[in-house]
């Protein structure tokens, strides 16, 4: 395995764990030399296979934390999660789509989403269609901007 695969499966870890974004991680293997496309594909991919994760097990996920918050001794929803209401409430399902992997994260969005009634499937496609969308509009500008480190 060359240094550029080791660098790509790393990006595509990275981009499969919540909190870490997708467009987190294409910035810098751009930056580092990695080929773009290879690159967006590696971390849409991690990503989107946790969205699917999150969106289909949203409400086992939130009683886990939950649970795990009130043993810790703090009450309610964590406020990331609390966050993902308000902003789906204000934005919609549509909203939470297209801005959810910039506000709170895109696995985050779909669990949202499918707390607040969104069908799951429904809920994964249109936020891993949002989250291919901006990576592909970041690593654009990226190539266009011709940022490159080695």
């Amino acid at each position: 395995m060359n240094l550029e695969q080791l660098g790509l499966l790393g990006i595509f870890i990275a981009g499969a764990i919540p909190w870490l974004e997708a467009i987190a991680f294409i910035p810098p293997g751009i930056v580092a030399g990695f080929d773009p496309v290879l690159t967006v594909i590696a971390a849409v991919i991690g990503n989107v296979s946790t969205i699917f994760l999150f969106a289909y097990s949203g409400s086992g996920i939130r009683t886990w934390l939950k649970k795990r918050r009130e043993a810790k001794g703090k009450t309610g929803d964590s406020p990331k999660y609390q966050k993902a209401l308000v902003a789906f409430q204000k934005y919609g399902f549509w909203g939470m789509a297209a801005l959810g992997p910039i506000i709170i994260g895109s696995q985050f969005a779909a669990a949202a989403s499918v707390a607040a009634g969104v069908k799951p499937i429904k809920a994964s496609i249109f936020i891993s269609v949002s989250v291919l969308i901006w990576s592909i509009a970041l690593a654009w500008v990226m190539v266009g901007l011709g940022v490159k480190l080695f």
